[in-house]
């Protein structure tokens, strides 16, 4: 399995906040058959105001862990990554190897949690103008999301990728959250799961367990989402899935079917 989301290095962001701790949480991803984690540090976020988050520093820090990782017998590759906050200013990112995957194909983007800019729109399309596919963070997370779930579906039609966090579908994020990941997982509107693991303690990786929450929804293609199309992100490679359906409220669509009849 591939984790696409993380915050593993130590002492880098909001994540691992020793080397310890990241062996101990690398221990358990390994536990649970994660055989790649790619490392998405906060990027330009407020939460790294002030840190020096650079291609260079990530790489340095990346090469320590993986020299413990392999000292200690813990088979996981590590790939480079970041998780970037919404400006206006994404497409100056475009060329960066740690902003971005597949040598500037992908941008794992995130919002603020109550709040997404009118202004995304025209930033988006000028991402995906410039050979950029925006993925979007967690999008079960956000408020406006949780209010009008079909902003998902909006998403896919320009052409965006959606990535859900396991811990999402696992209710450890609220109920609202788990909510909106269950309709996203059944509408085949998510392409990724991550584990979005913080910690060694209550944000732990939970890939498998997500997993297997997933398979319970959508069956065996939520091996796609940890397997095939992350892997499919970190080479570059454009991912194809089916045709999607805006969500209908079961209640509303009942009264519509039966004022037709």
């Amino acid at each position: 399995m591939i984790d696409f989301h993380n915050h593993i290095l130590p002492n880098i962001d909001d994540g691992s906040k020793s080397l310890d701790i990241s062996i101990e949480m690398l221990s358990e991803a390994s536990r649970q058959g994660i055989t790649d984690v790619v490392n998405t540090v906060h990027y330009q976020h407020p939460k790294v105001e002030n840190v020096n988050i650079s291609l260079e520093v990530i790489k340095n820090q990346i090469s320590k862990l993986e020299y413990e990782l392999k000292r200690r017998s813990i088979p996981i590759k590590i790939h480079i990554g970041a998780e970037v906050f919404y400006l206006p200013n994404l497409l100056d990112f475009k060329e960066d190897l740690l902003a971005t995957f597949g040598n500037g194909k992908y941008m794992l983007i995130e919002f603020q949690t109550h709040f997404i800019p009118e202004s995304h729109k025209k930033i988006f399309f000028d991402l995906k103008m410039n050979g950029v596919t925006p993925i979007i963070a967690h999008p079960e997370r956000y408020k406006p999301v949780q209010k009008n779930i079909n902003m998902v579906y909006d998403w896919l039609n320009t052409g965006c990728i959606i990535q859900v966090d396991a811990g999402s579908l696992l209710g450890l994020m609220g109920e609202s959250a788990l909510k909106a990941s269950k309709i996203i997982l059944k509408q085949n509107w998510c392409q990724v799961i991550g584990s979005d693991a913080h910690d060694n303690k209550k944000r732990n990786f939970v890939l498998k367990d997500g997993l297997k929450m997933s398979k319970n929804l959508i069956g065996v293609n939520a091996n796609l989402l940890v397997g095939k199309y992350p892997k499919a992100i970190i080479e570059g490679k454009p991912i194809k899935f089916g045709t999607i359906e805006k969500f209908i409220e079961p209640t509303k669509y009942f009264w519509n079917k039966s004022r037709s009849n």
